[in-house]
């Protein structure tokens, strides 16, 4: 019997889960075990999943799960540098040479057990079986608006939250920009995060230049980017992504005054934009790289939990059908991402 344990996120403001109360029903009703942790944070209260017929745990007790449990989450573990003994599927972060990502692949090692990581749940084509992609792209446009707005107040951004509805958050990013309007080039516009992106900045009645593999062959350089208001970078880091914005962007000619790295791989080696070198926060949500003229960027990564009820009901229908398959964990997009896994950890 598969034995599926949906755990609490431990990070601030991560109020996403991957499995709705609906969604627990069908894998139950396939005769799978599903155990959900309590959490204070998460967007759907635990009382549905009891009324699902869940099993309910308390709140960062994966830890002492059944060593045969799936634990299931989203975002990072604690960085306690503890040995992981279980299966994890997670977002890990720790293909593409992220420094964090050695550290997290070494405690699979000496624990023993295996990373299943949703960024590498691929079919035979390679495409992404489920993403949070539209729900960042959207909020990250919108957060890119807050800080060109405040630049023309003369401030930094403030921090950010989470909404109730999309509804609720472009009237709130309304009332920040009053009459004025920047426009916005966004790379990427045609996949799922650039369609968000799209979305929000139509929404906001702004001029958008989209881009995507046609207009950014070439590999550069790309002076366009800089005579726009904002930049939106939606596309993920790997081998042979150009360089979008390169560090002499800071110092050259440019109306360029926001960056919105939706993508947010900062730390990777294949990072298109080179002007940063951390993701920013919801406390902070602007980096301030250059002062004369003002440039600021903006790299949450965990956008779509600004909006969670939303992006956590799309993510977890795109993943479902893929849940339902984990007794064959061997097989297909399970057993792809463990190959991912394998040759990663050595």
């Amino acid at each position: 019997m598969v034995h599926l344990w949906v755990r609490s996120e431990s990070r601030a403001n991560e109020d996403r889960v991957g499995l709705t109360p609906a969604g627990a029903a069908q894998l139950l009703a396939q005769g799978f075990r599903v155990t959900v942790e309590e959490s204070s944070q998460r967007i759907i209260p635990i009382a549905q999943y009891a009324d699902a017929g869940c099993e309910i745990a308390p709140e960062f007790s994966w830890v002492d799960a059944p060593d045969d449990a799936l634990i299931f989450g989203l975002k990072e573990l604690p960085a306690d540098g503890t040995p992981l003994r279980h299966r994890h599927i997670m977002f890990g972060h720790a293909y593409k040479g992220q420094p964090d990502g050695r550290v997290l692949l070494d405690r699979f090692r000496a624990g023993g057990g295996a990373l299943y990581d949703l960024e590498y749940l691929t079919h035979a084509d390679g495409r992404r079986v489920a993403a949070f992609g539209y729900w960042a792209g959207y909020a990250g446009a919108a957060v890119s608006l807050m800080c060109w707005a405040a630049q023309q107040r003369g401030e930094m951004a403030v921090p950010v939250h989470s909404y109730a509805d999309a509804a609720v958050m472009r009237s709130d990013l309304l009332s920040r920009l009053g009459d004025t309007r920047p426009n916005a080039l966004i790379i990427g516009a045609l996949g799922r995060v650039g369609t968000g992106a799209a979305d929000l900045c139509n929404a906001m009645g702004m001029q958008v230049t989209k881009w995507d593999m046609a207009e950014t062959a070439s590999g550069g350089p790309f002076p366009e980017i800089l005579d726009h208001n904002i930049f939106l970078n939606c596309i993920l880091a790997r081998p042979g992504t150009p360089v979008f914005v390169p560090a002499t962007a800071k110092t050259a000619e440019r109306r360029l005054s926001v960056i919105g790295d939706i993508a947010c791989d900062p730390d990777s080696d294949f990072s298109p934009v080179k002007v940063y070198d951390r993701t920013t926060t919801w406390d902070a949500p602007a980096l301030r790289v250059h002062d004369d003229p003002v440039l600021d960027v903006t790299a949450i990564d965990n956008l779509p939990s600004m909006l969670p009820a939303e992006s956590s009901d799309d993510f977890a229908g795109q993943l479902l059908p893929h849940l339902m398959t984990l007794d064959a964990l061997d097989h297909d997009v399970w057993g792809r991402a463990r190959d991912c896994f394998d040759g990663a950890v050595g």
